[in-house]
């Protein structure tokens, strides 16, 4: 491990600041700086708010990093920072700190995906990804399902979400059901007290064939139940709602991820961003793929969340690769598509 290059990692594509240090597949350093807090009383990411975050927290991260570590930045051999996708004010901080990095250290620059390293970082848990693998990647702003033949060069995108994203559902039905922001550990929380039973919510795209997912249609039918349950008189069991929602979302992700696995030959199934930290969506994945003999990975909590490990491990995949690094006039780019680990 020590004689391999020493990538540090940067990530602001929405409201973390994350910095992290990588050597191969072993993580040295990883600070993240979060705005959520900021963000709470607005039920949702304030573009501004996250970007001028950004700024303020950047330097003090890389410093925590690289004390948290025990290097310089003269041991740094390359700079990995995401380039797309994500908010662009976000994304054009993090790109301008390590461009001014890069420059004035002399060391290369990788520009890279954000949502192929929520992929990579699963390496610096487990070990080096069996290729191919299987990866469905949900957040806030995403829910994928990829085909990983090679984190650096080949990463096939086989279905997507046609409106909400898992995460973002999650802080919809929160609002609705008035809990905190973000909604993913508040509806997690409550629904272990719930009867999943009770209600049935619809499963988008259930049967039609693709690796595509909806959650809008599952998110307005919990506003509906909410509306018709206040119309009516009645009281509102949020465990319940929140036990039925959850079982909804977590039934069509897996189904699709396993399902994925078995019609390509994959024996290996990730899962990561940050609805990966959810009990329901590990423990139902848990189950259906050991019935597939499919071996289902998925890195702790921290790691599943916006950080700058993943960036830096993403890093690491690309340097071992001896891909060209991106030039200093590297654009920024929001809607990144997922085939392109190695931006500009």
């Amino acid at each position: 491990m020590s004689g391999q290059p020493l990538i540090l990692g940067i990530e602001t594509s929405c409201d973390e600041t994350g910095v992290g240090l990588v050597r191969g597949c072993e993580l040295l350093g990883d600070e993240v700086a979060s705005s959520v807090d900021q963000h709470a009383r607005f039920g949702g990411v304030v573009p501004e708010v996250a970007s001028r975050a950004h700024l303020e927290a950047m330097v003090p991260t890389v410093r925590r990093a690289l004390d948290g570590a025990g290097v310089t930045m003269d041991d740094v051999d390359a700079i990995a920072v995401t380039a797309g996708p994500g908010l662009a004010g976000a994304l054009l901080v993090g790109v301008s700190a390590a461009k001014a990095y890069a420059m004035a250290l002399g060391k290369p620059l990788y520009g890279v995906n954000h949502l192929v390293g929520h992929v990579a970082v699963d390496q610096l848990e487990h070990g080096p990804l069996p290729k191919p693998a299987i990866a469905l990647l949900v957040s806030g702003g995403h829910t994928s399902l990829l085909l990983v033949n090679d984190l650096a060069t080949d990463v096939v995108s086989l279905g997507d979400t046609v409106d909400d994203a898992a995460g973002e559902a999650y802080d919809k039905v929160a609002r609705l059901l008035e809990l905190p922001y973000p909604g993913g550990p508040p509806i997690d929380k409550a629904a272990r007290e719930g009867d999943p039973g009770g209600l049935r919510f619809p499963r988008g795209k259930w049967g039609d064939g693709t690796y595509d997912f909806s959650f809008s249609g599952l998110k307005t039918a919990v506003a509906r139940h909410v509306e018709d349950t206040d119309r009516a008189g009645g009281k509102l069991v949020v465990a319940d709602i929140a036990a039925a929602f959850q079982e909804s979302v977590v039934d069509v992700l897996t189904r699709k991820a396993v399902d994925a696995c078995v019609d390509h030959g994959v024996g290996t199934l990730v899962i990561s961003g940050g609805v990966a930290a959810n009990s329901a969506l590990r423990a139902l994945a848990q189950e259906r793929c050991e019935k597939a003999g499919v071996e289902l990975r998925v890195p702790r909590p921290r790691l599943c969340t916006d950080n700058g490990a993943m960036i830096a491990a993403l890093g690491a995949e690309v340097v071992a690769a001896g891909l060209p690094p991106s030039s200093l006039d590297l654009a920024t780019d929001t809607s990144l598509p997922v085939g392109s680990p190695l931006a500009g």
